[in-house]
């Protein structure tokens, strides 16, 4: 990668620019997957590892300093860490019972989107329609993936695997950034 667009870059990350997340995807996604993919072991869990990296960086952003390390190790190391305490976290909840009445992790819902303002929905056609219905349902009927997994009769991992690759065959239309944004609306 050229230092001039490591710089953009890194200036971008420092305005709160949002495109800086769509070139750190576009330049190091495949890359840092692979990074988390090798510690998670696990193509869903390495997913999800990317996504909460991500999410880290755009919020840390700040935090980077350009004499201490190079972006890529700043991105390496903020990755690996996710991937760890991810591993970590996975292990943990395989050891202890999780009590579902009281948490809250199911009770996320989708309200700051608004997909009737993008041309989602004419979309989603093009996607497979098991994808569709779980999007659909996430997305326009509001429910959270807990409230879709018991209507749908669908397991809640298999909710989450569709909601993933439909969001993954809706950024192949859209490109990253759209899902990026959908993604960091959702904090």
């Amino acid at each position: 990668m050229s230092t001039l667009l490591e710089k953009h870059i890194v200036e971008l990350l420092q305005e709160r620019n949002e495109k800086a997340i769509s070139l750190l995807y576009e330049h190091y996604g495949d890359t840092l997957y692979g990074v988390a993919h090798k510690v998670v072991r696990n193509e869903e869990l390495a997913q999800d590892v990317l996504q909460e990296s991500f999410v880290k960086i755009w919020k840390k952003s700040d935090t980077y300093d350009s004499s201490k390390a190079k972006l890529f190790t700043w991105l390496f190391r903020i990755t690996r860490n996710t991937a760890i305490d991810k591993l970590r976290s996975v292990n943990t909840k395989t050891d202890k019972e999780i009590q579902m009445d009281v948490s809250d992790v199911y009770n996320l819902g989708v309200d700051s989107i608004k997909p009737e303002f993008m041309d989602v929905r004419e979309n989603l056609g093009k996607i497979e329609e098991k994808y569709q219905i779980v999007l659909d349902a996430l997305f326009f009927q509001g429910m959270t993936q807990q409230e879709a997994s018991d209507e749908l009769d669908i397991p809640l991992g298999t909710i989450k695997s569709r909601l993933k690759i439909g969001l993954r065959e809706l950024r192949k239309i859209y490109g990253p950034t759209m899902i990026i944004t959908l993604l960091l609306s959702l904090l």
